[in-house]
């Protein structure tokens, strides 16, 4: 009865999702192009959202220096944790009405263009906590115009109506979508991810992956997500190693970033799966990155999903590159997909991206299965739907 509801509510949602409005960010060519626009739309105080690592290595100073002569004030805020908490936004807010800003700006991974939606979501839904816009279309308002600008190539966030937070008592960490979230405009600068660290790179890469194989194996597919998790796997195949051993390569940079884009846009309507579910409590108990997550995730799923993806996962093969050409005749569906398995933990080895997770213990797996039971559960149209024992096992794979 269970599997039955689930798969009724994934229809009816996906029934429900032809009369979203959706749409992607429009892309600016670059910090002058922004700030023409902010004065065009007489923005005349912006909140930017980031973190201090970006501070360090200065990423912020040409984008400050490029408003400042614009004449627009930019109110910072550079606190924001590897998994966005709640307590993140509330600072963030309070900066925004205390320096009277009409825009938000996101500059970063994950984590600040989420930190950035939940402020915006608050200056939306101003008497409505986070806490109870946690699930599907709770906000359903205006937000303020809110541009986002990548500096790692993974997330997609640019391109998404997710939000994902960190309850700071609770550890718990859960997802805000919306269709407010999505940000206005864009901007793809592949100079700014030159400076990400290799490791930094390989695990926002597979990110990046992981959002399009789940959307590609999902059951709420449509065209335009197949077409665009296609191109995004056969991009991050040709050029993920590419920019992890030469981070200055702007051209595996930009097709990374390309890559992101995409698999953000199809994951945003065709939804995520079980890893990420494994992955987002990872993060919220043991501050996991996200990437991370579910590089080391991934392969250990798919294995489980067994012939049920078969089909999909030779599809993405054949995109890679990476397909072997069956004889007249024959079908190598089941060999293909086996080899994208392995194309992806031969990937991550070559990266330096382990198959194990050291903090996960054993202990808190109880705990940690029913909180992915409950993220996935009725919402992602996964392939096979896990029972607690087969979430149970997907966590064991993953002691050390």
């Amino acid at each position: 009865m269970g599997h039955f509801f689930y798969r009724l509510y994934q229809f009816l949602f996906r029934c429900a999702a032809l009369f979203l409005p959706w749409r992607r960010p429009e892309r600016l060519e670059d910090f002058a192009n922004l700030a023409a626009l902010l004065r065009d739309k007489n923005i005349k105080s912006i909140l930017m959202v980031t973190d201090t690592g970006l501070v360090a290595l200065g990423l912020h100073e040409e984008l400050l220096q490029t408003l400042e002569k614009a004449g627009i004030h930019c109110a910072f805020y550079d606190k924001t944790a590897p998994n966005p908490t709640i307590d993140n936004i509330e600072e963030a807010l309070a900066l925004y009405k205390k320096d009277q800003c009409n825009a938000i700006l996101a500059l970063g991974g994950g984590s600040p263009m989420d930190c950035a939606k939940g402020v915006g979501a608050r200056a939306a839904r101003p008497r409505k906590s986070i806490t109870q816009m946690r699930g599907q279309l709770k906000v359903l308002r205006k937000m303020p115009l809110f541009i986002a600008i990548p500096t790692t190539a993974g997330t997609g966030s640019e391109t998404t109506l997710t939000a994902v937070v960190t309850d700071s008592a609770t550890h718990e960490k859960y997802a805000i979508n919306d269709p407010a979230l999505f940000p206005h405009y864009a901007i793809l600068e592949p100079g700014l991810t030159a400076r990400m660290p290799p490791f930094l790179t390989a695990c926002t890469g597979m990110d990046a992956l992981c959002h399009a194989v789940e959307a590609y194996i999902g059951r709420s597919n449509t065209r335009q997500t197949r077409r665009d998790a296609l191109k995004a796997a056969e991009l991050i195949f040709r050029n993920l190693y590419t920019a992890f051993s030469d981070g200055q390569n702007l051209a595996a940079r930009k097709n990374m970033q390309e890559a992101s884009f995409l698999a953000g846009a199809a994951f945003t309507r065709a939804y995520v799966g079980n890893i990420h579910a494994v992955a987002h409590t990872l993060g919220g108990q043991y501050g996991t990155p996200h990437g991370l997550a579910n590089a080391v995730i991934m392969p250990y799923i798919l294995d489980m999903y067994g012939d049920k993806i078969h089909k999909p996962l030779s599809e993405m093969a054949a995109a890679a590159g990476i397909a072997d050409s069956p004889p007249p005749g024959h079908n190598n569906t089941a060999g293909n997909a086996q080899k994208f398995i392995a194309a992806i933990r031969e990937l991550n080895a070559r990266m330096g991206i382990p198959d194990k997770l050291s903090d996960l213990q054993e202990a808190d797996i109880p705990l940690l299965a029913g909180r992915a039971m409950g993220e996935a559960n009725p919402l992602y149209p996964v392939p096979v739907i896990f029972r607690r024992e087969d979430m149970t096992k997907a966590y064991r794979f993953l002691l050390s």
